[in-house]
């Protein structure tokens, strides 16, 4: 499995959600910060987006945009926000529902708009590299146009097929529907990128990618960094030179900082002893699994897990 793919394997997208916002007059709403990814479509009208960072975006009809990091944000009916209640909808998620939800003055006549709104839980920890790698929102201008790509068209109608009809197995294809959409759109956001040293261009370099493949696909053998520059059929020295310039990390590092992401998902979700994850994340014994770990997050593994099973 190549090293993106295994990336969005670990990121454990799932629990997809959705409903639909029915605005009209003057409205807005507010989503407080989430363990997941959000997904806005502008079915029509237009919203104005402003988030926690200070960042503000502006969607129009057709238009799509995806929130990697589930970052806080507030959207208006209008650029200039005047006073008006702000509805808060992190509790309006409940399941796949049909049944629109109003927002403002229902009697108001003036320019209504129809936001169908995702969410797609995921793993946080282990998504972290690439959430800090994306942007703060991805923004596919009039992505229900018939020009725009074939993937972006295929999803859109899956997802519009799923709202339609209540048929077994729509959560599983929901989630689907939507890890590909985000793929796509990464990929997308990477043929554009001009920064060298996102971790993005580094997972997908043509010679460091087998490394990358490697160490997310086997965290648990014995990598030294002859061996992953064998991987990628290049020299220690050169290899090692390669991946400290575009990552800002030794390759052992980043080896290390994977294998402890893992771990904490391992704790977190399943019933392994502590031994067991030791291993299977490439550490010898537990007791250098345990200082590692305790070192990075400040507590051990038994604390860690017992403070999220509490």
């Amino acid at each position: 499995m190549d090293a993106l793919s295994q990336v969005f394997e670990d990121i454990h997208l799932k629990n997809t959600e959705y409903l639909y916002l029915q605005a009209q007059g003057k409205w807005a709403f507010e989503l407080s910060h989430q363990t997941a990814m959000i997904t806005y479509i502008l079915l029509y009208g237009e919203a104005f987006f402003k988030f926690q960072n200070g960042e503000q975006l502006h969607l129009k009809a057709g238009d799509m945009a995806i929130i990697p990091s589930g970052m806080s944000h507030q959207a208006y009916s209008h650029q200039e926000q005047t006073l008006v209640n702000i509805t808060q909808i992190d509790h309006l998620f409940k399941g796949l529902r049909d049944d629109e939800i109003i927002l403002g003055d229902e009697d108001d006549k003036s320019e209504k708009s129809l936001i169908f709104s995702i969410r797609s839980n995921m793993d946080s920890i282990m998504g972290g590299p690439l959430i800090q790698a994306l942007p703060t929102y991805i923004h596919l201008n009039n992505a229900l146009n018939a020009r725009e790509p074939e993937w972006l068209r295929i999803g859109l109608y899956f997802v519009a097929d799923e709202t339609k009809m209540n048929r077994p197995g729509r959560h599983k294809i929901m989630d689907h529907v939507v890890s590909i959409m985000l793929i796509e759109c990464v990929r997308d956001y990477i043929s554009t990128l001009t920064d060298q040293n996102n971790w993005l261009n580094a997972l997908t370099h043509p010679e460091l990618s087998p490394a990358f493949s490697a160490i997310h696909s086997q965290p648990e053998r014995n990598w030294t960094v002859e061996s992953l520059a064998e991987t990628c059929f290049m020299s220690r020295s050169k290899f090692a030179h390669l991946f400290q310039n575009m990552v800002n990390e030794t390759p052992l590092a980043y080896l290390q900082k994977h294998r402890l992401r893992l771990a904490s998902q391992l704790l977190r979700l399943s019933q392994l002893s502590i031994q067991q994850i030791a291993h299977k994340v490439g550490y010898s014994s537990e007791t250098a699994f345990s200082q590692a770990f305790k070192k990075h997050y400040l507590c051990s593994p038994s604390q860690y897990r017992n403070t999220y099973l509490n």
